[in-house]
C-alpha cells in the first residue's frame, strides 16, 4: 500500500489537482510552451479559435506559417512594451485585426458576454521548461490565462527541511531575470510557497528580487493560522487563484504604474495586492453591497500596510458597486491631506477608466459643486477645506448617496470638522419644517441635532493606524461583552485590522523600540540670594526643569551627544549604506531654534560635512530678530522634505512638524527632547519605521521620557485596539443637573439666547444675556466653584457634540444648552491664580550639568489586544492647593533627584578637576605643540591623550576618579569637554 507523498512533488500534485478538479483549470503541457515567445501556444490557439474564429483564420494560427510567426512576434513585443496585465485587459491590434485576449466579468443579463467570459482558458503547467538555452531548467508550476503566463511558482516542503526561504533563494540565484518569462511585466506575480508560508514578487532582479509576504496573518502576527482541512497555505490555490478571484485581481487590482524620481526619471513599478489588502477591499465591498448606504466602517491598518493602495482600490470599485441593478453610491469622496494619495488614486483609476472624467481634486470652494454637476465620481479633498467647501453647496446633491473615505480618521473627524461635513451632506438640510412651513425655533433645533448625526445617505470608511476611543465608538463594530458584574455591555472593535505586530514581523515596517536608549540628565543648582523665600513646590520644580533643560549649556551638551552619536554610531557603521538621516524632536519652537544653532555650531567645529535643517511654523524670535524656518535654512519651506533627502543635510530639527504623516525611509535615528505619551508617542517614534532595502534597524535616544511611558503608549496599538464599553449618555444628565445647580443661568436665559441666535438676531442682542450670566459667575461663585462650573461646561459641550452624532434619539434641552454654553464659555474669565513660583529663576544659578547615556534596550510589548476606556465625560473639580516650601529645600530636593555621583571626598575631587588636572594636561608638550601649530580638532586629539595619561598617573591616589572616567561614558565626555575648554581657551 503506497504511503503519503510528503515530498515537494507531492505538494506540486496537491496544488495541480486542486486547481484542475476544484477550480476548473485546464492542465497544461510543458511541450506546448513556446520558449521563443513565452506563452502556451496550444491554449492560445484554442482560445482564439473558440472566441474569434475569423481572426484565428486570418492569422493562420493553426499552422506554423510566417503569418503566425509575425503575430507571435507582435504579441511578444506588446507584452514586453505594455505588460501582460494591459495586454489581457485590452487585447492587441495586429494589422487590420483587433484580437481580444481575455473576456472580463460580464454585466448581469448579458448572455453573449457571459458565454465569452466562460471561454477563457485558465491553465496550470507542471515542471515548465522555460529556457531556450538550458533545456533542463524547469519551474515547478506556471499559471496561464488563454496561453499568456500570469504567475510562476517555486515550491518547497518543510518535511524535507526546505522552506519558503529556499524558494526565494532559488528565484534570486537560479532564475535569470533576462530569461523571457522572468522579464518585467511578463507575469503578474511570482510565488515562493511551502506548506506554511507564501511570498510573492512582481519584479525579478536576481539577488535584489524583493519577495513580500502573502500570508493571512496568525494571532495578529506574521504567518498563517492552522488549517483544520489541509495545509496552512491552501488558501492560495483554494481561494486566491480560483478563476473568479484571479479575474477580479486582473480586472481591479494588478497594475503597472510609472513613478518619477527627483530628477524626473521614470521608473515602472508593477503592483499585486497583498493578502490583507485584497481581503479588506473584498470584505468591504461585499458588506456595502449587502447593506447599501448609511453604514460605518473602521479599518485599523498599521503603517506599512499599503493603506494608500487599499484606499485607491476601494474608491475605484465603490463607484461601480451595484445593488438590485442600481449604483449604490453616486459619488465617492476621499478626505486626506496626503498629496501622494491623490496621485495613487489617479494612477489606479487610469488603469480602468478615463481619469479626467472620473477624478477631481476639490481645492477651491466651487470645485465640489462643479465636480458633482459634471459627473465626477471620485472627489478628493483635504481635511481642512472639505467642510467649508461643502458648506457652500446647494441642495441639489442632498438626495444623493455618498461613500466617504477618511484617511487617518482620528484627525479628520474631530469636533466641528465632522459636524460641518455632516451638516453639508445631510438629508435634513433644508430650512423647512415637515409640513412645509417656515421653520420655527423647535424646527431649527431639531435640524441642527439631526445634521450632527452621521448621515443616513452616506457610508463612512475610516482608516487609521491608531484609533482613539471616540473613533472606535463613531465608526467601530458594536460587540456585546460581559462586564465585571456578569451583565452585558457594548464595546466596539475595528471592522478590519492589520496590526503593527504583523507589519513589523513581515518586514514592512521596522520595530522602533528594538534599540531604545534613555539619557539621564544630572545637574545641580545653587541658591544665589541670601534670604530663603517660599515658592509653590510643584510649579517651582517644573520651572527649574525647564530652565535647566533649556539652558544654553545643557542644549550644547545634548547637541554634542547627538552629533557625536550620529557620527560614531550611525555614519561610522554605514547605516542605510551611509545615507542615514536623523530627526531631533524638540519641546517647542524656541528650543528647536536653540538646537539648530547648537548642532550647526558643533558640526562646524567637528569639521563635519553635514548640516542641519530647522522645521517649525510661523515667525519667531532669534537673537533679537524675527525669523522663519525659510530664513533660518536659506531655502523655501516647501522644499524641506526633498532637500533633506540629499547631502549635506542629515539632521532635521523639528517642533510640532513632521511628527505625523511624514514618510521618509532614510530616517534612521531619532533624538527626543520632548515629553511624549499616548498616541503622540506612537505617531512620533513611528516616523522611523519606514522600510528601505538597506535599513535593518533604527535607533532612539530619548532625553526626556522613560521606557515605561513609551511601552504603555505603544501597547494600545501593537495588536487590535478595542473599546471596552460605549460612552454613557446619562452622564450628560448628570452634567446638566450640576450646571443648572450653580444658577449661573436660568432656563429663560437659555431659551432667549437660542431663539435670538437661530432667528438671526444682531450680535448685540446676544451679549446682554451672556454678560449677565458672566456677572453671576464672577460675583457669586468662589474660586473652586468657578473652576468646577467652567470645567463641567466644557465637558458638556465636548461630550454632547460627540454623542449627538451617534445617539439613536434626540434631546432638545441638550441641544439648546449646548448652543448656549458654546457662547458662554469663551466669555467666562479664568480664575485668577497667583504664580507662587514667580521669581524662582532669578534666585538660582546652574552649578553643573551633565548627561549619562544608558545602555540600549529592546522594549517588549505585551502580545495581546488592547482595550481603550470610553470617552471621559467628567469635568470640573476644585483648584489644586499650592504646596509652599523654602527655596533651599526646593533646591536640595531637586539636586537629590537629578545629581547622581556621590564622591567619597567631593571637595578634594573638585580641587583635582578644577586645578590639578588642567595644570597637568596644559603642561603636556604634545598638546602644547598642537595648540600652537594645528587646528582645534587636532589639539583636541592631543588633549584627550594627555588627559588619559594624567588620569592614569593619579590612579593610586584617586581610584574613584579613574573608575568613573573609565566606566561612565557621560562623565568621561563631560570631563574631557571641561578640561579641554579650560586649557584650550586659556592657551588661546
Amino acid at each position: 500500500m503506497p504511503t503519503t507523498d510528503t515530498s515537494e512533488n507531492g505538494l506540486e500534485t496537491l496544488i495541480v489537482e486542486s486547481l484542475v478538479d476544484q477550480a476548473d483549470y485546464l492542465p497544461g503541457r510543458s511541450q506546448d510552451y513556446d520558449r521563443d515567445h513565452a506563452l502556451d501556444l496550444a491554449h492560445l490557439q484554442a482560445f482564439v479559435e473558440t472566441t474569434q474564429p475569423d481572426v484565428f483564420a486570418a492569422l493562420s494560427l493553426a499552422t506554423a506559417t510566417p503569418k503566425r510567426l509575425q503575430f507571435l512576434h507582435r504579441l511578444q513585443g506588446e507584452i514586453a512594451k505594455r505588460g501582460v496585465i494591459d495586454v489581457l485587459r485590452n487585447g492587441i491590434k495586429h494589422g487590420p485585426v483587433h484580437l481580444d485576449l481575455f473576456y472580463g466579468t460580464p454585466s448581469p443579463g448579458n448572455t453573449k458576454a457571459a458565454i465569452l467570459h466562460a471561454a477563457n482558458r485558465f491553465s496550470v503547467t507542471r515542471q515548465l521548461h522555460y529556457s531556450k538555452d538550458e533545456a533542463q531548467l524547469a519551474l515547478d508550476l506556471g499559471l496561464f490565462i488563454n496561453g499568456l503566463p500570469v504567475a510562476t511558482f517555486e515550491l518547497k516542503n518543510r518535511l524535507t527541511k526546505q522552506t519558503v526561504a529556499d524558494a526565494v533563494q532559488q528565484y534570486q540565484r537560479d532564475r535569470d531575470p533576462k530569461a523571457l518569462l522572468f522579464q518585467f511585466g511578463r507575469c503578474m506575480v511570482h510565488f515562493a510557497v511551502d506548506d506554511q508560508e507564501v511570498r510573492m514578487c512582481t519584479h525579478l532582479k536576481g539577488k535584489d528580487s524583493w519577495f513580500l509576504p502573502f500570508n493571512q496573518g496568525d494571532e495578529d502576527g506574521a504567518g498563517n493560522p492552522p488549517n483544520p482541512k489541509g495545509l496552512k497555505t491552501a488558501y492560495l490555490w483554494e481561494h486566491i487563484l480560483t478563476k473568479p478571484s484571479l479575474t477580479d485581481i486582473l480586472e481591479n487590482y494588478a497594475q503597472v504604474v510609472v513613478e518619477k524620481d527627483d530628477q524626473g526619471r521614470k521608473k515602472h513599478k508593477q503592483i499585486f495586492p497583498r493578502y490583507h489588502q485584497l481581503d479588506l477591499v473584498r470584505t468591504l465591498l461585499a458588506d456595502a453591497q449587502a447593506k447599501g448606504a448609511g453604514v460605518r466602517y473602521l479599518i485599523q491598518h498599521s503603517a506599512g500596510s499599503g493603506k494608500s493602495n487599499s484606499i485607491a482600490w476601494l474608491a475605484h470599485q465603490l463607484i461601480r458597486l451595484e445593488r438590485a441593478g442600481a449604483l449604490i453610491f453616486d459619488s465617492v469622496i476621499v478626505v486626506t491631506d496626503r498629496r501622494l494619495l491623490d496621485k495613487q488614486i489617479r494612477d489606479t483609476i487610469k488603469q480602468f477608466a478615463q481619469v479626467s472624467a472620473t477624478v477631481g481634486h476639490a481645492e477651491l470652494s466651487g470645485d465640489l459643486r462643479r465636480f458633482l454637476h459634471d459627473g465626477k465620481k471620485i472627489i478628493i479633498s483635504t481635511v481642512q477645506k472639505f467642510p467649508f467647501i461643502l458648506d457652500e453647496i446647494g441642495d441639489a446633491h442632498r438626495n444623493r448617496r455618498f461613500a466617504i473615505i477618511i484617511d487617518e480618521a482620528h484627525s479628520s473627524q474631530g469636533g466641528r470638522t465632522a459636524a460641518q461635513m455632516n451638516m453639508a451632506l445631510s438629508e435634513t438640510g433644508k430650512p423647512k419644517s415637515e409640513d412645509g412651513e417656515d421653520e420655527d425655533d423647535e424646527d431649527r433645533i431639531n435640524r441642527i441635532m439631526e445634521s450632527r448625526k452621521l448621515l443616513g445617505n452616506a457610508s463612512y470608511f475610516a482608516f487609521t493606524a491608531t484609533p482613539k476611543n471616540k473613533t472606535l465608538e463613531l465608526f467601530g463594530v458594536p460587540v456585546r461583552r460581559s462586564d465585571e458584574n456578569g451583565g452585558d455591555k457594548t464595546g466596539y472593535r475595528p471592522f478590519h485590522h492589520y496590526s503593527m505586530k504583523q507589519a513589523i514581523q513581515e518586514g514592512f515596517i521596522l520595530d522602533v523600540l528594538a534599540h531604545y536608549t534613555t539619557v539621564d540628565s544630572y545637574y545641580r543648582l545653587a541658591k544665589r540670594v541670601e534670604d530663603d523665600p517660599e515658592f509653590d513646590t510643584k510649579r517651582a520644580r517644573r520651572k527649574l526643569r525647564h530652565y535647566v533643560e533649556s539652558h544654553d549649556h545643557a542644549i550644547r551638551q545634548k547637541a554634542e551627544i547627538m552629533v557625536d552619536h550620529f557620527h560614531e554610531q550611525v555614519i561610522a557603521r554605514r547605516k542605510l549604506g551611509g545615507q542615514a538621516r536623523a530627526m531631533v524632536i524638540c519641546s517647542g519652537i524656541p528650543r528647536a531654534i536653540q538646537y539648530y544653532h547648537a548642532i550647526s555650531a558643533y558640526l562646524t567645529e567637528r569639521r563635519s560635512p553635514y548640516q542641519a535643517i530647522g522645521a517649525f511654523s510661523g515667525e519667531h524670535e532669534d537673537g533679537g530678530r524675527k525669523i522663519t524656518e525659510a530664513q533660518l535654512n536659506g531655502f523655501p519651506s516647501n522644499q524641506i522634505e526633498k532637500t533633506f533627502q540629499h547631502d549635506p543635510y542629515r539632521f532635521l530639527v523639528v517642533a510640532d512638524k513632521f511628527q505625523t504623516g511624514y514618510d521618509e525611509p532614510l530616517l534612521h535615528t531619532m533624538y527626543v527632547d520632548k515629553a511624549l505619551s499616548g498616541i503622540k508617542a506612537v505617531q512620533t517614534l513611528s516616523r522611523l519605521n519606514r522600510a528601505h532595502p538597506q535599513k535593518t534597524d533604527t535607533f532612539v535616544l530619548d532625553f526626556m521620557n522613560d521606557a515605561d511611558t513609551i511601552i504603555n503608549a505603544f501597547s494600545d496599538y501593537y495588536r487590535t485596539t478595542v473599546l471596552s464599553e460605549e460612552t454613557d449618555p446619562n452622564k450628560l444628565h448628570d452634567l446638566q443637573s450640576a450646571l443648572d445647580g450653580y444658577q449661573v443661568y436660568s432656563p429663560q436665559d437659555v431659551r432667549q439666547l437660542v431663539e435670538r441666535f437661530l432667528g438671526g438676531a444682531d450680535r448685540d442682542a446676544l451679549d446682554p444675556i451672556l454678560d449677565a450670566c458672566v456677572a453671576v459667575y464672577s460675583n457669586d461663585l468662589d474660586e473652586d466653584a468657578q473652576v468646577d462650573f467652567k470645567g463641567k461646561a466644557k465637558a458638556f459641550g465636548r461630550t454632547y457634540q460627540f454623542l449627538a452624532s451617534i445617539l439613536p434619539y434626540t434631546n432638545q434641552a441638550w441641544e439648546a444648552l449646548s448652543i448656549f454654553l458654546n457662547f458662554l464659555v469663551p466669555k467666562l474669565p479664568a480664575p485668577v491664580e497667583a504664580d507662587l513660583a514667580q521669581g524662582i529663576l532669578e534666585a538660582i544659578d546652574m552649578d553643573s550639568y551633565r548627561n549619562q547615556v544608558r545602555e540600549a534596550q529592546a522594549l517588549d510589548l505585551l502580545d495581546e489586544d488592547s482595550e481603550l476606556a470610553p470617552v471621559p465625560i467628567g469635568g470640573g473639580g476644585g483648584k489644586a492647593e499650592a504646596e509652599l516650601d523654602r527655596l533651599s529645600n526646593i533646591i536640595r530636593a531637586f539636586n537629590d533627584q537629578f545629581g547622581n555621583i556621590d564622591w567619597d571626598d567631593a571637595d578634594r575631587i573638585g580641587q583635582v578637576i578644577a586645578e590639578e588636572l588642567p595644570a597637568k594636561v596644559a603642561a603636556n608638550k604634545a598638546y602644547q605643540n598642537a595648540m600652537k601649530n594645528s587646528d582645534k580638532a587636532a589639539a583636541r586629539l592631543e588633549h584627550d591623550r594627555a588627559l588619559e595619561t594624567a588620569i592614569i598617573g593619579m590612579l593610586t591616589d584617586h581610584s574613584e576618579l579613574f573608575k568613573q572616567f573609565s566606566d561612565n561614558p557621560s562623565f568621561n565626555k563631560w570631563l574631557k569637554d571641561t578640561i579641554f575648554g579650560a586649557t584650550y581657551e586659556q592657551a588661546a
